[in-house]
C-alpha cells in the first residue's frame, strides 16, 4: 500500500505545528520547508481542519496550531483523515461486483485483514510520538532561524 503525497504533507504539516507548539506556525514557512506550494497547503489544511486536527487563526500573527495536544492526535486519524481510499484491490470497492469469485475469494478476506493490522500500527502511534525530538525538527526546519527574521 502506498500513502499519498497528501497524506504525507500533512503528517509533516502536523509535525511542523508540534516542533512549534506555542504559536501559530504560518503556512508560508511551513510550505518553504516541505518544498511544496502554499496553494497545495492550503487544500490539505481544509482536510486537516475538518478533521479537527488543526485551527486556523486569523490575523497579522497568524497561522495555524495543533487544534489538540500532538499526544492526542494518531497518525491513523491523520492518514484516514487524508487519504479518498483504502481500496488495496478492486473488489474492496463495494460498487464492483464484476469479480466473478468475489463471494468465495480468500483474498479479500486476507487484505482486509491486513489494513486493519496496518492501521492498528498506526493508531497506536501519535504525533507527539513522531515529533519527540522538538530541538532537532526545529534546526532541521529552520523554525527558530525564520522565527528570528520575522522579528
Amino acid at each position: 500500500m502506498r500513502l499519498t503525497q497528501q497524506t504525507n504533507y500533512a503528517v509533516r504539516t502536523l509535525m511542523y505545528c508540534a516542533a512549534n507548539p506555542d504559536r501559530p506556525s504560518k503556512v508560508a514557512d511551513i510550505a518553504t520547508s516541505f518544498g511544496m506550494s502554499e496553494t497545495h497547503l492550503f487544500k490539505i489544511m481544509k482536510v486537516l481542519v475538518d478533521a479537527n486536527l488543526i485551527k486556523t487563526i486569523r490575523g497579522r500573527n497568524g497561522g495555524i496550531m495543533l487544534a489538540r495536544p500532538a499526544e492526542q492526535i494518531s497518525i491513523g486519524e491523520v492518514v484516514r483523515a487524508a487519504e479518498d481510499s483504502f481500496y488495496l484491490a478492486e473488489c474492496f470497492n463495494s460498487g464492483r461486483k464484476d469479480c466473478p469469485i468475489l463471494t468465495t475469494c480468500g483474498f479479500n478476506g486476507v487484505l482486509h485483514e491486513a489494513l486493519e493490522a496496518f492501521m492498528d500500527v498506526l493508531d497506536q502511534k501519535t504525533i507527539h510520538d513522531i515529533s519527540e525530538n522538538r530541538t532537532d525538527l526545529r534546526q532541521l526546519l529552520q523554525i527558530d532561524a525564520v522565527m528570528a527574521a520575522a522579528s
